[in-house]
């Protein structure tokens, strides 16, 4: 009996352990950060206070922090990267190298204590390897205190000081910062210009800056009285000395702040009692900022109706940085724009609330899950937005920059990570572009209708998460009741690409027999549209066998699906060929055929048929 009982118990173990293993956990951080910043030599002392829960089912004996800042430096693996890569980023190229010794940016690690016990660490690069006093136990939450200093790089890339519009300081990934443990184990990757991970948590700071400063930043201000700079009506008494800004951020995985002592500070409340804040230098160059409240208002509606509820009381939109970036809260945008270009920059930082913001997903591994999902709705956001309704869809234009990229013969798969991607043309247009029409088809898979309520309830469940891939399509299989592991193999793990044509059309009696040929690597269901000479159309629906499923129909007519290892499919029309003008494959352009010549039939009087092309 004791055998049996010794059996069961080890055996109740392991599926214990099984279990843990595949449910759902992720790590918690609590910031409490105190920086004092000399303005004139743009370096910073600073005094962070991290409590950190270990929920995995690890026991972790090390933690690594990034210290971004040490990329500004020559020599920086960012540095030689930019310098070897055959097509740098232009905002970089060999900057970095040129930097000198008070342009540089740093941040040093002076003292580590783990639970009030010393802990030795080592930094190399971007990246600081803590050996910790004692284990941190699955379930457990330890201490650390940290004491560094920092100097604030001259702006090369999205942070840094002065930048090319003259903002003083764009302060993104400035503090030491925990690196994110998960079920693939440490993302300490060295920081070369790319993307970023966080750990979800509490954050707050309190910032002592120069009276003249003006703070924006991720949170909410505790201070706004003593602080005024259109927080409040109050204003500093004396032109000289400090203020301590102190800002709270519940439920974030980053924190950015920027400063500049001509920041014009203008807000706008919604309906909803979200509060829009917008931080921008008043002159020439800036004069559309006062038109872009209204469009941000439009917008952060769209998105709470369509894509899931904003969970924060404000959100900022900052001149600074290089471009644009996002971060929780807020955002750093180039401010020097015609109308159209900043309500753009703004839609898609916006859009990055939602995807990244609040479905934090790995940038660096699934980029296109950031910021293809971000232009795919920042895409349409402009056409609601501008009634500009482009055909056929909002998302053409990241269609033909796909096709450039497979015609370039520099694609690499999705799956790539985002630092190791042969060229920067390949990376940006994979994760914007590609990622884009990766959303656009998968619409076109599962309908309309599903497509929607799977994004809704993808953000509620994954809101405040880590979500994957496979996240994303077990929703999506759940509301739709299609198999969808084929499309993220294909479009996702290789570079296989869709071209269908047209290969004959023959009379057999009375009936019409259509053969249709797949000849790219990629499989996709079909529709095909049947134009008639009395102008009528039909629109036959092609579903794939691995679907085990099809989308709704509505006035569609459903075909027998296509077993993906046949090469060609017959389709028959119980009518002859002399009733048809023409045959389309795909006619809305919802797939990325890379050879739409071949999609198309035209019928001549004579009965025969012949391809577009």
């Amino acid at each position: 009996m004791r055998y049996i009982l010794l059996i069961i118990t080890v055996w109740l173990f392991g599926m214990g352990q099984i279990l843990a293993q595949r449910t759902y956990w992720q790590q918690h951080v609590d910031y409490n950060m105190e920086i004092d910043l000399d303005v004139d030599t743009h370096q910073f002392t600073g005094n962070q206070i991290l409590k950190y829960t270990n929920n995995s089912p690890d026991t972790l004996n090390r933690v690594f922090y990034h210290l971004y800042f040490n990329a500004f430096q020559p020599g920086s693996m960012m540095d030689i990267r930019s310098r070897t890569i055959s097509d740098p980023d232009r905002r970089v190229m060999d900057r970095i190298s040129k930097l000198s010794p008070d342009e540089i940016g740093y941040l040093k690690v002076e003292s580590l204590l783990q639970d009030g016990a010393n802990v030795s660490y080592q930094t190399t690069g971007t990246i600081l390897e803590v050996a910790l006093d004692h284990p941190v136990l699955p379930g457990e939450t330890t201490q650390f205190d940290m004491q560094f200093k920092g100097q604030v790089p001259l702006q090369v890339r999205r942070s840094g000081r002065d930048n090319a519009e003259g903002v003083d300081y764009s302060m993104s990934q400035w503090y030491p910062k925990l690196a994110e443990y998960d079920f693939r184990g440490w993302h300490a990757n060295p920081y070369i210009g790319r993307e970023f991970h966080g750990v979800w948590g509490d954050f707050e700071l309190k910032l002592r800056i120069d009276k003249r400063y003006t703070v924006a930043a991720t949170g909410y201000l505790q201070n706004p009285e003593q602080v005024g700079h259109g927080y409040s009506d109050a204003k500093p008494k004396a032109k000289k000395g400090k203020l301590t800004w102190h800002f709270k951020a519940p439920n974030v995985h980053d924190f950015v702040w920027a400063a500049d002592p001509d920041y014009r500070h203008t807000t706008r409340e919604m309906s909803d009692g979200t509060i829009l804040r917008f931080f921008y230098i008043p002159d020439s160059a800036t004069s559309h900022w006062d038109q872009l409240p209204r469009y941000t208002e439009r917008a952060v509606d769209y998105l709470n109706k369509n894509y899931g509820k904003y969970p924060y009381h404000e959100y900022k939109v900052i001149q600074g940085g290089d471009g644009g970036m996002e971060y929780p809260m807020a955002t750093l945008i180039t401010g020097h724009r015609s109308l159209g270009s900043l309500v753009g920059v703004t839609l898609h930082e916006l859009t990055h609330s939602w995807y990244q913001g609040l479905l934090a997903n790995n940038e660096s591994l699934y980029s296109w899950m950031d910021e293809g999902f971000t232009e795919y709705v920042s895409e349409e956001l402009m056409d609601y937005l501008f009634d500009n309704q482009r055909e056929p869809h909002p998302q053409i234009d990241h269609f033909e920059a796909y096709f450039r990229l497979v015609d370039s013969g520099r694609e690499e798969p999705l799956t790539t990570h985002a630092d190791h991607f042969n060229f920067n043309r390949a990376y940006y247009t994979a994760a914007y572009s590609k990622g884009a029409v990766f959303l656009r088809q998968l619409n076109y898979i599962v309908g309309e209708e599903n497509f929607h309520k799977g994004m809704i309830r993808y953000f509620n469940e994954w809101k405040f998460k880590h979500p994957e891939p496979n996240d994303l399509k077990r929703i999506m299989e759940k509301e739709s009741g299609i198999m969808l592991s084929w499309y993220f193999e294909y479009w996702v793990n290789s570079t296989k690409t869709i071209d269908y044509r047209i290969n004959s059309v023959e009379a057999t009696g009375d009936s019409t027999q259509i053969t249709l040929e797949r000849i790219g690597g990629m499989i996709m269901p079909l529709e095909l549209e049947i134009t008639l000479n009395s102008g009528n159309k039909e629109t036959y629906y092609i579903p794939l066998r691995v679907m085990r499923g099809h989308k709704p129909l509505g006035k569609m007519h459903l075909s027998e699906a296509w077993p993906w290892t046949y090469p060609t499919y017959q389709l028959s029309l119980n009518y002859p060929p002399e009733l048809i003008k023409s045959i389309k494959i795909d006619p809305r352009q919802q797939m990325a055929d890379i050879d739409t010549d071949n999609n198309s039939y035209l019928m001549h009087k004579d009965n025969h048929s012949e391809s577009s092309n």
